[in-house]
C-alpha cells in the first residue's frame, strides 16, 4: 500500500503539471478554439487522472511515459551514517572482490505511509458521503417529478428532439422543487422543468438546452468528474479544472442551441437564461445532473458569449481539432509512467522454463536471505536456489552499470577505443574515485560519477527507450536521472539478470557486437584452470533501515561451455556485493565450474 501511495502522489504531481498545461493552452489558444473545442480539451484531464490506476504493463504496451521520467523528482544520494560522515562499504579482502557503495538516505519512518494512506482513504470516505447526500437530494427531486400531460408541451418536446437529432427515449416532467430546467439519470435521462409558469419560448429553449446535454452524454461525464473529485479530494487544481470544464460545457451547449436558432432569437435565448439566474446557484460540484441555470456571474458570462456569438467557421473548427490532437499527443505520449500500481506484475516476474532444478544451497548463504540462479548454456538448464526470491524484483544497484556502459557505447557517448574519462576534481567519498578512469577500472571500482555522467548525457527518454527494448526489469526510472538504479525505482530479478547476461553473451540484443566485446573485456575479473570469470558486484544500504543488499552477476567461460549466474543477498549487516561474490565463488567451486 505504501508503494502505491508514493506512486499515486508522484502521478498526482505530474498530472497536475499536465492539467496546468491544458489550462494554459485553453487560455492561450482561446481565439483559435470553438466553444465545443474549449470543452473537449477538458476530456484530456481524465486521461491524466486515470494513469495512477492503470497497471503499468498496459502503459508500457502503449510506449507511454517518457515525460514522467523526465519530470520525475530526483531525490539524489545522501552520503551519511549515524555520525554524519561518509560511510564506506568494502569487502574485507582485496582485489576485484572489493566493493564500493554509498549509504543511501531514502527511507521514511514506516508509519508515515500508513498515516498518509489513512488520511487519503478517510478523505475519500468523507467526500463519498457528501456525494451520496447529493445523490439523495437528486432522488428526492426525482420522486417529486410529475409527468407532463399538456399535449402542446409534449408536441413541442417531440419537435425539439427531432431538431436536436435524438431518437432514443427521454422522459420529461415537472417538479415544484426545481427552480431551473435540469436533466438527471445516468441510464434513463429525464428532463425536469420547473412547475412555475413559463412562456412557450422559454420552454422550447430549455428543452433544446437539456436535450443537447443528453445528446453529448454530459450526465455521464458529470459522473466521471464526481468520481475523480472523490479520489483527488485533496487536489484543489482538480476541482478548479472541472469547474472550468463545467462552465465550458454550458458555453458549448449554449453555442449548440444558438446554432439551431435564427439570429433574431439569440437575444430571447439569453433572456431565458436570465430567468434562471438563481436556479441551483449553490449546486454542489458533486452533483451528477446538468441544469440550465447557475450563479449570477456564470449567467452573466454566458449572456456575454451569447450576445457576441458568431457561427463557427470551418477554419475555426479545423483549428480546434488540430489543437485538440496536438494536446492529445502531448498527454498520450508524455503521460506519467510512474508504475502507479504497486502490483505483483511490477514486483515479480513471470518466469517459465522447462528445464529447471531447484537446489537447497542455504548452507552457502550463512543466514542471509537471498537467491542464486545458474544457467548452463550447453544443457539449456537452470539451477535455482530460493524460487520465490529468484523472481522477486529488487534494486540492481551497481550491476546496472553494465548496461549504462553499453548504452553509452551505443550512443557514442563513450568511444570503444578510448574509454578514459577525466575526474572533474570534485572530492568523492572513496579515494579510488578521485582520479581518471577507463571503463575497466571504473567497473571494478564501481565509480558512480563515471557512469552517472553517461546517464546524464543520454537523458531519461533514451535510457527508458533502451531499457524497454531490453525488457530490463520494471523499466521504472522515476527515481531520478542520477540514481534510479541505487535502491530506488528501477527493479530487476535474479532470473532476469541471468537472461540479460545470456542474451549479451550470445549477441542477441540491440547492441552492436563490438560494443558488447568492449564491455566483456571490462567485466573480466579472474582466470583459473582455463576458466574465465567475468562479472559485476552491487551493494545497497538504505539508512540502515532495510539492511544491506548485495549482488554478484556474471558468467564463467570454461572453453567448451558458459555458465551464467546471479546471486542476490539481503541482511542486516555485511550483505554487500563482495559477500555475494564470495558466496557465488563457493557455489561455483562446489559445482566444479570455477
Amino acid at each position: 500500500m505504501s508503494s502505491f501511495v508514493y506512486h499515486f502522489m508522484m502521478a498526482t504531481f505530474i498530472s497536475s503539471i499536465g492539467i496546468t498545461l491544458i489550462l494554459l493552452a485553453k487560455k492561450g489558444f482561446k481565439k483559435h478554439l470553438s466553444m465545443r473545442g474549449q470543452y473537449n480539451l477538458g476530456f484530456l484531464y481524465f486521461a491524466l487522472l486515470v494513469i495512477p490506476f492503470v497497471p503499468s504493463r498496459f502503459i508500457s504496451l502503449l510506449n507511454i511515459g517518457n515525460w514522467a521520467n523526465a519530470l520525475s523528482y530526483n531525490r539524489g544520494v545522501t552520503i551519511t551514517n549515524s555520525s554524519g560522515s561518509a560511510e564506506i562499504i568494502t569487502a574485507y579482502n582485496s582485489g576485484w572482490l572489493q566493493d564500493f557503495a554509498l549509504a543511501v538516505d531514502r527511507s521514511t519512518p514506516g508509519y508515515i505511509p500508513i498515516i498518509i494512506s489513512g488520511i487519503w482513504i478517510t478523505g475519500i470516505i468523507i467526500v463519498a458521503i457528501i456525494a451520496f447526500m447529493c445523490h439523495r437530494k437528486l432522488c428526492l427531486i426525482r420522486e417529486s417529478v410529475k409527468p407532463l400531460k399538456d399535449d402542446e408541451l409534449l408536441s413541442l418536446f417531440s419537435r425539439c428532439k427531432t431538431e436536436v437529432g435524438i431518437k432514443r427515449n427521454i422522459l420529461i416532467g415537472s417538479s415544484i422543487i426545481v427552480k431551473t430546467p435540469m436533466t438527471m439519470g445516468f441510464f434513463k435521462p429525464i428532463i425536469i422543468l420547473p412547475a412555475k409558469k413559463m412562456t412557450l419560448n422559454d420552454v422550447r429553449y430549455a428543452i433544446l438546452h437539456e436535450l443537447t446535454h443528453c445528446k453529448k452524454r454530459d450526465i455521464q461525464v458529470n459522473c466521471l468528474m464526481c468520481i475523480f473529485q472523490i479520489l483527488y479530494w485533496f487536489n484543489p487544481l482538480v476541482y478548479f479544472a472541472f469547474r472550468q470544464m463545467r462552465l465550458d460545457r454550458e458555453l458549448a451547449c449554449d453555442a449548440s442551441v444558438l446554432k439551431m436558432l435564427p439570429k433574431g432569437y439569440h437575444a430571447d435565448y439569453g433572456g431565458t437564461l436570465l430567468n434562471f439566474v438563481s436556479g441551483l446557484s449553490h449546486q454542489p460540484m458533486l452533483f451528477s445532473a446538468t441544469n440550465m441555470g447557475g450563479s449570477k456571474p456564470q449567467i452573466v458570462n454566458r449572456v456575454k458569449h451569447i450576445t457576441s456569438y458568431v457561427k463557427e467557421t470551418g477554419l475555426l473548427r479545423a483549428k480546434s481539432i488540430c489543437i485538440f490532437i496536438l494536446m492529445g499527443i502531448l498527454v498520450l505520449c508524455k503521460v506519467p509512467i510512474v508504475s502507479a500500481l504497486a502490483n505483483s506484475d511490477d514486483s515479480r516476474v513471470d518466469f517459465r522454463a522447462e528445464n529447471v532444478v531447484y537446489n537447497d544451497l542455504s548452507n552457502f548463504f550463512d543466514g542471509f536471505e537471498g537467491s542464486f540462479v545458474l544457467y548452463n548454456l550447453n544443457e539449456g538448464a537452470y539451477t535455482i536456489y530460493n524460487r520465490d526470491r529468484s523472481v522477486t524484483r529488487v534494486s540492481p544497484n551497481s550491476t546496472y552499470k553494465i548496461f549504462s556502459a553499453l548504452i553509452a557505447l551505443e550512443l557514442g557517448i563513450l568511444e570503444a577505443d578510448n574509454t578514459v574519462r577525466e575526474w572533474d576534481g570534485v572530492l568523492q567519498p572513496f579515494e579510488s574515485w578521485n582520479q581518471d578512469h577507463n571503463l575497466t577500472s571504473a567497473m571494478q571500482n564501481s565509480v558512480n560519477w563515471y557512469f552517472q555522467d553517461f546517464d546524464r548525457q543520454a537523458g531519461i527518454e533514451q535510457l527508458y527507450s533502451f531499457l524497454s527494448r531490453l525488457s530490463y526489469g520494471n523499466r521504472n526510472l522515476s527515481g531520478g536521472i542520477l540514481d534510479f538504479w541505487a535502491e530506488s525505482s528501477l527493479r530487476i530479478s535474479p532470473v532476469e539478470q541471468v537472461g540479460l547476461l545470456r542474451a549479451l553473451h550470445q549477441n542477441n540484443t540491440i547492441f552492436e557486437t563490438r560494443h558488447v566485446y568492449t564491455l566483456r573485456d571490462a567485466l573480466q575479473l579472474s582466470e583459473r584452470n582455463g576458466a574465465v570469470l567475468s562479472g559485476k558486484t552491487g551493494t545497497g544500504l538504505v539508512n540502515g533501515a532495510w539492511g544491506m543488499n548485495g549482488w554478484f552477476v556474471g558468467y564463467v567461460e570454461t572453453g567448451d561451455n558458459t555458465f551464467f549466474f546471479a546471486t542476490y543477498i539481503q541482511g542486516e549487516t555485511n550483505a554487500g556485493g563482495s559477500v555475494a561474490a564470495q558466496i557465488t565463488l563457493a557455489i561455483l567451486e562446489y559445482k566444479n565450474i570455477f
